[in-house]
């Protein structure tokens, strides 16, 4: 299932507008603030599909019904650019457990190819969880595959869910091809091209730069 944010008209469109626009994205809180925005959003459609128990909550006059998740799912994002879209699902999922793991182009020497390298990792376990997997960019599609091969030495999720912001057509189908077949993806919008170094167009550029500053 492909939920895509940018076909219907919502809010979410004035937060993906601003993500896009060269003009805005000079403010680095801004940048950060709509990735958190959009993970919100993205958190509240996405708690729809989770299982849900009946549970009497007490008040002062008396008790209430309602239903609460049964579990609350484990939040990975990949570092570091996911890190403000991964604090928007938190502020929603606030009892969700996290996991980071580092994944980042190598590029090869002399040449315009790169491989994906994944290091650092920091998870609990996920067997039998609900695993939310983020990053705002879905170019190639790579990276997201990977780490999430990665996450399998922490055990076989129950469900798995990816959410980025902006995914390349490309990159999409590349997702839906390597993970389960079961996968929900939630995507802001799906731009159809991508440059010969792999940057989406007409993307946004690169996020975690936009988001914390140049690296060298």
């Amino acid at each position: 299932m492909v939920v895509q944010l940018n076909r219907e008209n919502t809010v979410a469109n004035r937060f993906l507008a601003e993500l896009r626009d060269e003009q805005v994205q000079k403010d680095p809180l801004r940048f950060r603030r709509n990735l958190e925005r959009i993970g919100e959003l993205m958190a509240y459609e996405l708690s729809r599909t989770l299982d849900y128990e009946e549970r009497e909550v007490r008040s002062p006059l008396g008790l209430a019904h309602t239903h609460l998740p049964k579990d609350e799912p484990v939040l990975a994002t990949i570092l570091r650019a996911g890190l403000p879209l991964h604090q928007g699902l938190l502020n929603y999922f606030d009892r969700a457990d996290s996991a980071f793991v580092s994944a980042y182009r190598k590029h090869r020497k002399g040449e315009e190819g790169f491989d994906i390298a994944v290091e650092y990792m920091s998870s609990p376990s996920i067997d039998d969880r609900v695993l939310v997997i983020s990053d705002p960019m879905l170019a190639t599609g790579q990276s997201m595959v990977l780490v999430y091969k990665a996450l399998l030495r922490m055990g076989k999720p129950r469900a798995l869910h990816v959410v980025s912001v902006i995914a390349s057509a490309e990159g999409l189908e590349y997702v839906q091809s390597h993970l389960p077949a079961n996968t929900r993806i939630w995507l802001g919008a799906v731009d159809e091209e991508m440059t010969a170094q792999a940057y989406i167009v007409p993307g946004l550029g690169d996020a975690g730069d936009l988001a914390y500053g140049s690296k060298v």
